[in-house]
């Protein structure tokens, strides 16, 4: 193998990892918006568990980040405004990556 393929490996392979690790984090990121608007519901611990896998399903199959803001506005109603969610979804998204790339994360759930 030639010092170009070598690299070009290493560089598919990061991209690979890298990926991973966003997956990672937005499927952590959505499952603890879950909770916190599990908890703003005053749901149970076996509901706020499936709520949060509910919100992670609508991510990936319903069409990603305004999947889960337009399910979250209409459960929330009043008790959120839109921009707080965003906000919200943000500040969990960077707390996932931390984790995720520090090698906390492994598994969705």
């Amino acid at each position: 193998m030639t010092t170009f393929d070598e690299r070009e490996a290493a560089y598919e392979a990061k991209f690979v990892r890298d990926a991973e690790m966003e997956f990672l984090a937005q499927a952590s990121r959505n499952k603890h918006i879950g909770f916190w608007a599990a908890a703003l519901l005053g749901m149970t611990a076996e509901q706020a568990v499936r709520y949060a896998k509910d919100i992670i399903r609508i991510d990936l199959e319903e069409g990603g980040d305004a999947a889960v803001i337009a399910k979250l506005k209409a459960d929330l109603g009043d008790l959120r405004p839109e921009d707080r969610i965003r906000q919200r979804m943000d500040e969990f998204l960077a707390e996932a990556r931390e984790r995720a790339h520090s090698g906390e994360i492994k598994t969705m759930l």
